[in-house]
């Protein structure tokens, strides 16, 4: 018997309505459109200013079913805080708090609030959306960006990891083991951007396919800030087939590119004995 179409094994509840101002081809739009299906009707998103929250459409009509809390960039975990801390309040346990944000937020001026989240173990979930616009660890010829897995598991969050849109149940199923678990959890959701990075809009899903299988994001998970592991394979594809299908990277010769595969490999080595590590007893 052949194999359901990925699209009969997604959850058809729709949470982010049609119509919205979001770009052709945009991975952000799609991260938060099946992160939703995940959650399900009783979330409330924290949604900073960022391009999301533009494509969401203007307040007080944003293109969601749900409730939707705008606020400023750097304040999306510490405001997902007081909107869990207010329902509470009110005896409201079971609904999920999303703090959705950009990578230029949880990796770069949310950075300390999501910190203060996950010291403090706020039971909220934050997603980064990362399209590479902050050019993130995902994102060649980037700066050394902060790991945020990392950071997270130092601070002993129970849950977090990295998803891409490109592999929609592998990401469907970390939502919902974010959504069961209690605490401050995390998801950086690789979500490419076509015109940032001058890519076709329908070269979305094969991007994210490259970025995934050259291990330039590689797809893992850490549970109860010690458990490490790939939760996808990885072929281990040659980083250029994925850069020179990007026109950002148009600039780029050779030798950028062998420096761009040394750094990958440098990275996949390191999470391979992190893996390898969590699971000797």
């Amino acid at each position: 018997m052949s194999q359901p179409l990925i699209k009969d094994r997604i959850p058809r509840d729709e949470w982010v309505e049609p119509g919205h101002l979001a770009c052709p081809g945009c991975g952000g739009a799609l991260a938060l459109r099946l992160v939703l299906k995940g959650l399900g009707e009783k979330t409330v998103v924290v949604l900073p200013d960022c391009c999301r929250a533009d494509a969401a459409g203007p307040h007080p009509h944003p293109a969601l079913r749900v409730p939707v809390f705008p606020v400023a960039g750097e304040t999306a975990a510490a405001t997902a805080a007081g909107v869990r801390a207010a329902l509470a309040a009110r005896g409201d346990d079971d609904t999920t708090v999303l703090a959705w944000a950009g990578d230029g937020g949880p990796g770069d001026v949310g950075l300390q609030a999501l910190s203060a989240a996950a010291e403090r173990d706020d039971d909220i979930l934050c997603c980064c959306f990362d399209d590479g616009a902050y050019a993130s660890p995902g994102t060649p010829q980037a700066r050394p960006q902060p790991d945020l897995l990392a950071i997270l598991a130092a601070h002993g969050a129970p849950y977090a990891a990295t998803a891409c849109v490109a592999y929609p149940e592998d990401l469907l199923a970390k939502v919902r083991k974010a959504k069961a678990v209690r605490g401050a959890r995390f998801l950086q959701i690789l979500a490419p951007c076509p015109p940032g990075w001058e890519s076709d809009d329908d070269a979305t899903i094969a991007l994210g396919r490259l970025a995934v299988q050259c291990r330039a994001f590689p797809l893992l998970e850490v549970e109860d800030a010690e458990r490490w592991r790939f939760t996808v394979e990885h072929a281990g594809t040659p980083v250029s087939e994925y850069v020179r299908r990007q026109g950002r990277f148009r600039h780029l010769g050779e030798a950028d590119l062998v420096r761009l595969q040394q750094q990958v490999d440098a990275r996949w080595q390191k999470l391979e004995r992190r893996v390898r590590l969590s699971a000797e007893p």
